[in-house]
Formats: structure tokens, C-alpha cells, sequence
């Protein structure tokens, strides 16, 4: 009798209903809040209880059921859609899809998501099922059904981005930013320009060294900060959070604004990658460097190779020149090369153009091991830290860490390093991996460190700055003399000048990025429409007030 009764809610298509509904908005809620996964089942409880409560499938005087298909159905999946990308990411960034689907996603080794992505799609399905045949069933849903459809939408955090966006349509000023950009200019070099090795550590950010978090994951790049100068509290701007958009933030000097609209082909892949603007390779190019850049990862994902092709770079060499060189060529992992693999090809390029002798050289590295969710860490590595549990990013971290300090060490005691300025850099902040909470739980900053001639050692320098700020620092640190201190959206952060940050504050610069349009313009010049001059307005008109400025003096009235 007990098991009968225990049975029966199970025979009833509401209770299978209910579960799915709940189930999903449990898991919803566990993947856009801090709530722990096992907040998934109190939740899930929660919505059966109050179905039981209301009689939801099952109403006291039931209505005959109608064959309509709810308004919210579209709301529900796209909801579903910012759910996955916050599961997968933790921080959804419109930016970053935009732009991906623009410069091409092929090549990528993002297959561990693939099964994700089909459960996903699966558990939507039964989603959208079950809700149907909620509102068919119960008249008191398709009353009300429209009302949650207007809700869904407003509330999906993609709408509110794009919305944001969308500002720069109807803004009185689109050009704020654009206003502050300053074209990188050498106003004098030194006599004996030093080498460059910039070295991005994939979402190796610098909040992994707070050991009481994350115990000595980050020890060994503490270890190579203590060789030179670490800097603190560089921040992750709006449209600087993924791969790309991190080595032009701190190249370029300007947050990677997507084509988007402007492109003026929609449906082909970009041909170039801000060529309106130039950058670091443009600039060391120009003053005789050769340069090279070495990835472990496709060069076609994302523009990576079209970025350092028309950027001044000689030498784009990645998964594709590189896997072929590889003495066992089933070494590899989903997106390309271990690291250690990289780092030796490294040292081989650095070699050559050290033979060759013409001239200074630069060389720009990006590794692999900290790409979340659970990083790649290199055979070389499991020698050393023992077996991977597959999961445990910190594992990942401390790899990539060592690798960065063997490297430098390496370089360092064959003399490849003489008159070399070295910069560690992280490209951006890592996106959802195994201690999400624990990163989360306060500010986050990027790495970036230097060492080298002329860089004091054992020195800190805690500034608000971002990632912009990293392209006229290099600069300097390499002895050229810029204009103000200033290339492009940053400051040097050797320099007493006032960061975007320090002016501004991360709020109000986000605001203003998402009203801007001239900046787009500039970066997709030649790939998007020509802008139309407009007539000068008769009366006077304020362009910008003195305490808006940046360092510079005060506007003038027109």
C-alpha cells in the first residue's frame, strides 16, 4: 500500500513536469549566483512545494486543456542560453561572442564543452516540453504566461547588455573615449634598444597568489617578481576579458571594441584585425625590431594570426607550424602545444634571431596550461607535482607558474636574456574554473610584471590601472620616450600621469564604452563605412568640461 502510494505522483505527467521545471531552475540559480551546486536541491524542492500547494497541472476546477504554445517559450531558451554561457564562462561578455563570431571561431579546443553543450540543448528540450504542457494543462499559467514572457526578457542579463549598447545609438556624445586616445609616437629611443620577451600566461590572473586562498599555486612567479618590479591592481576593463582582447588592451592601448554592425561584410570572416590603430608591433617594427610570435594554439582562432600578420610581426608561428616540429606528434592537447613543448620552441626562436644579430628582437609568447576550466598542464609538470586529477586548476596554475620561472631561467643562464627587457603578463581574468567562489569572493587584478635592465628590483607598484595602461609602460620600461606617457587609452604606469581609472573610476569608464562610437570607428578603420562629416553647429557649444578632462588642458569653449 505504502509503495503504492509513494508510486502514484510518479504515474501523473505534472509531478515529471514540476521536477524538470525545478530541476532547471535550480541549476539556473546555482550557475548565475553563489550558491553552492547543492543549492540546486532545496531550490528544486522549493518549486515542487509550491506546486503541490497550488495545484499546479491540477487545478480544483480545471478548465479543458487548449492546444496553444506559450508566448514564453523563446524567453525560457534564451534564458537557457545566458545560463550555459555563465556556467561555461562565469562572466558572460557580449563583447567577446560578438567578436568570436566575426573573426572566426574554427580551430578552437573548446570540444570538452561539446557534451555540455548537448546536455544543455537536451535539458532545454525537456524544459520547453514540460512548461508547454504546464500551460496547456492549467489555465491559471496561460493567464499569466504573457506577463512571465515580458518578465523573462527584461530580466535576461544578454537584453540588458545589448540594450547598454545600444546607448551608443542614441548618445548625445559617442566619442568620449576617442577623444582620449593619444597615437603611439617614439619621440626619442635609446642608443641600445633592449630586447623584448612579453609572455602572457593564459588566465593566470595575479589574485592566485593570495596563499591563504590558494596556498603557493602562484609561489613561483612571486619568485620572479622578486627579480624585478610587480604591479598591483591591474584591472579587468569592459572589453578586455578574453584572449584577444587582452593582447590588444595591452598592445594597442584600447579595449577590443568588435566591428560588429560596422563591418561591412556581415557574413565573412574579418580580413584584418584593428588596423585602424597602431601597436606595439607597429611601433617596434618601426624602429627596426624583428619580431616574432609564438602561440600554442591555432593562429587562425580569433584573428590571433591576422593580429601579429599586419601588426609588424615577421614570425606568427602556431599550432600549425609548431605540431609538425614535435618529436611525438600525438603530444598535444585539445586547443594545441603543452607549454613545455612551447617554451622549448621558445628558446629555439630566441636563439635564431639572437644568431642573426641584426638588429634588436621581440619575441611574444602566449601558454596554454591555465586556460580554464581545468588548465593543460605539461607532461613536464606531472613529472615533477605528481599525477593531475583533471579538475583541480590549481594544479594548472602552479604549473604554468614554474614552466614561465624554467624559462626565464633557462634563457637567463645561456645569456639570451643580456640587455632584454622581460614582461609576465596574464591576458585576462580566468573565467569559471574549480575556485570560482574563492576568486570571486573579492577585487581580482591581472599579473604583469618586468624585469630586466634598468627595472628596479624587489619593487611593488600598487595602482588603479587596466590592461591599457601595459602598452606605453612597456614602453618606457624600454627606455623610448613617448608623448606624455601616453599611447593610445593608457598611461605608463612609470610615470606619475593619472590613469583612465584613477580619473574615472571602473563605473563611470564602463558607462561611457558602452555610449561609444568613434573609438569603434577608429580601430575598424578601412573596414567600415566612411564616416560622414557633419556641419559645424552655429552656436557655441561646450565639448568637454574641465573636470572631464584627462590630464591635458582644460577644453575650450567653441
Amino acid at each position: 500500500m505504502t509503495s503504492r502510494l509513494l508510486t502514484t505522483p510518479l504515474r501523473q505527467p505534472r509531478w515529471w513536469a514540476l521536477l524538470v521545471i525545478g530541476l532547471c531552475i535550480g541549476h539556473a540559480a546555482v550557475a548565475v549566483t553563489r550558491l553552492p551546486p547543492w543549492g540546486l536541491v532545496p531550490v528544486a524542492a522549493a518549486w515542487l512545494g509550491l506546486g503541490w500547494l497550488l495545484r499546479w497541472g491540477a487545478p480544483r476546477h480545471s478548465r479543458r486543456p487548449a492546444r496553444v504554445w506559450p508566448w514564453s517559450l523563446l524567453p525560457i531558451a534564451l534564458w537557457g542560453l545566458y545560463v550555459y554561457l555563465a556556467d561555461s564562462f562565469g562572466i558572460v561578455d557580449l563583447g567577446a561572442i560578438f567578436f568570436h563570431l566575426q573573426a572566426g571561431m574554427s580551430d578552437h579546443g573548446g570540444t570538452d564543452r561539446l557534451l555540455a553543450a548537448v546536455l544543455y540543448t537536451l535539458s532545454m528540450a525537456a524544459l520547453l516540453v514540460s512548461f508547454t504542457w504546464l500551460v496547456r494543462r492549467d489555465h491559471r499559467w496561460r493567464l499569466g504566461e504573457r506577463l512571465l514572457a515580458l518578465v523573462l526578457l527584461a530580466s535576461n542579463p544578454l537584453f540588458y547588455g545589448m540594450t547598454q549598447r545600444g546607448a551608443a545609438i542614441v548618445t548625445d556624445d559617442g566619442a568620449w573615449l576617442d577623444r582620449r586616445y593619444v597615437p603611439p609616437a617614439i619621440r626619442e629611443a635609446p642608443d641600445a634598444p633592449p630586447n623584448l620577451l612579453l609572455l602572457y600566461l593564459e588566465s593566470i590572473e595575479r589574485t592566485y597568489a593570495d596563499r591563504e586562498r590558494f596556498g603557493d599555486a602562484y609561489a613561483h612567479l612571486d619568485a620572479i617578481g622578486e627579480r624585478g618590479r610587480v604591479f598591483e591592481a591591474v584591472r579587468q576593463i569592459e572589453n578586455t576579458g578574453w584572449t584577444m582582447a587582452g593582447m590588444i588592451a595591452s598592445q594597442c592601448g584600447t579595449p577590443l571594441m568588435p566591428a560588429g554592425l560596422l563591418h561591412d561584410s556581415q557574413f565573412e570572416p574579418l580580413g584584418r584585425v584593428v588596423p585602424g590603430v597602431d601597436c606595439l608591433g607597429d611601433v617596434l617594427a618601426g624602429q627596426g625590431y624583428r619580431l616574432a610570435y609564438l602561440g600554442g594554439a591555432s593562429k587562425a582562432f580569433a584573428g590571433k594570426g591576422i593580429f601579429y600578420e599586419d601588426h609588424g610581426f615577421e614570425t606568427v608561428l602556431g599550432r600549425e607550424e609548431l605540431a609538425p616540429r614535435l618529436e611525438d606528434p600525438d603530444y598535444v592537447n585539445n586547443w594545441g602545444l603543452y607549454d613545455d613543448s612551447l617554451y622549448d620552441f621558445t628558446v629555439e626562436e630566441i636563439r635564431r634571431l639572437e644568431a642573426e644579430g641584426d638588429g634588436p628582437w621581440g619575441v611574444v609568447n602566449l601558454s596554454l596550461a591555465g586556460h580554464a576550466p581545468n588548465g593543460y598542464p605539461s607532461q613536464a609538470c606531472r613529472e615533477r607535482q605528481g599525477e593531475f586529477d583533471g579538475q583541480d586548476i590549481l594544479y594548472s596554475v602552479e604549473c604554468s607558474a614554474w614552466l614561465a620561472r624554467d624559462l626565464i631561467e633557462r634563457l637567463d643562464a645561456d645569456g639570451l636574456l643580456d640587455n632584454t627587457l622581460v614582461a609576465i603578463a596574464s591576458d585576462h581574468l580566468t573565467m569559471r574554473v574549480s575556485v570560482w567562489d574563492e576568486l570571486t569572493r573579492g577585487e581580482r587584478d591581472n599579473t604583469f610584471m618586468l624585469l630586466g635592465p634598468g627595472i628596479a628590483t624587489g619593487t611593488r607598484t600598487r595602482r588603479e590601472s587596466s590592461m591599457v595602461d601595459l602598452f606605453p609602460t612597456l614602453l618606457e620600461a624600454m627606455g623610448f620616450v613617448i608623448d606624455g606617457h601616453r599611447a593610445g587609452l593608457g598611461v605608463s604606469l612609470l610615470s606619475p600621469a593619472p590613469t583612465l581609472l584613477e580619473s574615472h573610476g571602473q563605473a563611470d569608464l564602463a558607462a561611457r564604452m558602452h555610449e561609444e562610437t568613434a573609438l569603434q570607428q577608429r580601430l575598424w578603420e578601412g573596414l567600415v563605412p566612411e564616416r560622414r562629416e557633419e556641419e559645424p553647429a552655429p552656436q557655441e557649444q561646450v565639448v568637454e568640461a574641465p573636470e572631464d578632462a584627462t590630464g591635458e588642458a582644460p577644453a575650450e569653449v567653441q
